[in-house]
């Protein structure tokens, strides 16, 4: 596995900078929020120049592009919305090519409309699903065209709330441009804690073979939660990445969630963690 981190949690003013932060950090690569390259995060316009730029400044770095950010409310309930959303999304996916990345993060969404990650109780209606489903379609069709594999992540608080529905979503699109990002600490309903070993094992006997990014962050509650640092909360990181070594995934494991200052102690917490599993001295697979 190769240890990053998401762009944004270093907050600099330079792309330049950025970069800089991230190899200091001793990470090896970076998902691309293209607000660390002095632009919106969903543009409406990327600059000529502007990818060529950030790739070879990250390849002087020796730091890999392993994703980049194409996150917008795909369960929205405004039409309008999600198909200005897709026009923004097509130029991300454009972007992909020069700046030598190949994977792009989405946001599965909820039909809260101030807050992409945020619960809402119409989320689990046949009309949130419709709409999403639909919505991710049209961006598998253009991923496709464009070469790139879409990431999405099941989270609580979104439509596609679990592992199963990602199940769901990925064998009724029925595309290999369509994978998941794993996060450990995004998948505990609220009453769900207590059976940590049982819901993580489900979800990797689920989606293990589709995972293309995993996620470094912790929880200290079930349901409505997943905002700690890694290491300073509740989740079994030996079962997790054991979990993630057992599915043989070897991609970015990406730290998010944390602030600056967190960073070194949650690279060197990983580091450990991910060396005592290659060893063999911790948890290497789902039934130990």
């Amino acid at each position: 596995m190769r240890l990053g981190i998401l762009s944004k949690v270093f907050t600099r003013p330079s792309l330049e900078a950025v970069l800089d932060a991230v190899a200091a950090a001793g990470l090896e690569c970076i998902q691309l929020n293209l607000e660390s390259a002095g632009l919106v995060p969903m543009p409406d316009e990327i600059p000529a120049g502007l990818t060529r730029r950030v790739r070879a400044e990250a390849a002087a770095r020796r730091i890999g592009i392993a994703s980049v950010q194409g996150t917008f409310n795909m369960s929205h309930p405004d039409a309008e919305f999600r198909r200005a959303g897709l026009r923004r999304f097509r130029l991300i996916l454009e972007a992909c090519a020069p700046l030598g990345a190949s994977v792009v993060a989405i946001c599965i969404g909820t039909r809260n409309r101030d807050n992409m990650w945020g619960h809402h109780a119409d989320n689990h209606t046949p009309e949130a699903w419709r709409d999403m489903s639909g919505c991710v379609r049209e961006a598998v069709r253009m991923a496709q065209d464009a070469g790139v594999t879409l990431a999405m992540e099941p989270e609580v608080t979104n439509v596609v709330d679990s592992a199963e529905k990602a199940r769901r979503l990925m064998d009724e699109i029925g595309s290999p441009h369509l994978k998941v990002t794993m996060d450990g600490a995004n998948l505990f309903h609220t009453g769900e804690l207590s059976r940590m070993a049982e819901v993580l094992e489900k979800a990797f006997a689920l989606v293990g073979r589709d995972i293309i990014v995993a996620h470094a962050k912790d929880l200290s509650q079930d349901g409505e939660a997943g905002h700690e640092a890694a290491g300073h909360g509740l989740l079994d990181y030996d079962r997790y990445l054991g979990l993630l070594r057992a599915c043989e995934f070897r991609g970015p494991l990406l730290l998010h969630g944390l602030s600056e200052a967190q960073v070194p102690g949650c690279v060197a917490f990983l580091r450990e963690k991910l060396g005592r599993i290659t060893n063999g001295k911790g948890t290497a697979n789902a039934r130990e």
